[in-house]
């Protein structure tokens, strides 16, 4: 695979290159090693393109993560304690204990990563959620966001999100004060 866009979120692009060179060759590298032929897998049973052979977005999450993770990346989870502060009295006496996470695809060196092959609205999550909170929490100063292109996600499934999308979004909404520094990657196949 090949990294074909980038866009730099709140300068995420500069700090990454200028501050973790040794990290963004990695990433590079991790994208590279990736032949997505091998994660051409998925028979659509969609109305659009029936019985026609797509790229598995699962198949290709778990080809990053095993990269990712062969380069001594770490996964990060967090444990959500919520607070039952905000529940009616009525609602409190019968509600259940909620156990929940949040987790971060990849760490290392302070530099968050997170892959997706999903929904757009995954995609607002990290970078203007998901990456402010481990940022808030110390254990990331930047983030790398993976994303498809357009060409590349119109072969992956339809709802999948992609890069130019993305970036006409973050460009529309602007940068927030609590917003971190991100570099959006748009990758597709060779």
């Amino acid at each position: 695979m090949i990294v074909a866009g980038i866009y730099s979120f709140k300068g995420g692009k500069e700090i990454v290159e200028n501050e973790y060179a040794v990290e963004m060759a990695e990433i590079k590298q991790i994208i590279a090693a990736i032949n997505p032929d091998e994660h051409r897998t998925k028979i659509s049973k969609e109305k659009t393109m029936p019985g026609r052979m797509l790229y598995n977005p699962r198949s290709l999450n778990g080809a990053m993560k095993h990269e990712f993770v062969a380069s001594g990346w770490q996964n990060y989870r967090v444990a959500c304690e919520y607070s039952t502060d905000y529940y009616t009295a009525e609602y409190h006496s019968t509600s259940p204990q909620i156990t929940a996470y949040r987790e971060m695809d990849f760490i290392k060196n302070r530099l968050g990563v997170e892959v997706q092959f999903g929904k757009y609205a995954f995609m607002v999550y990290n970078v203007c959620a998901k990456m402010t909170i481990f940022h808030n929490l110390g254990m990331i100063a930047v983030g790398v966001e993976i994303v498809p292109v357009k060409a590349f996600a119109k072969v992956i499934s339809t709802g999948v999100s992609y890069f130019e999308q993305f970036v006409w979004d973050l460009q529309q909404r602007g940068v927030a004060d609590i917003d971190i520094p991100v570099m959006i990657l748009g990758i597709t196949g060779k």
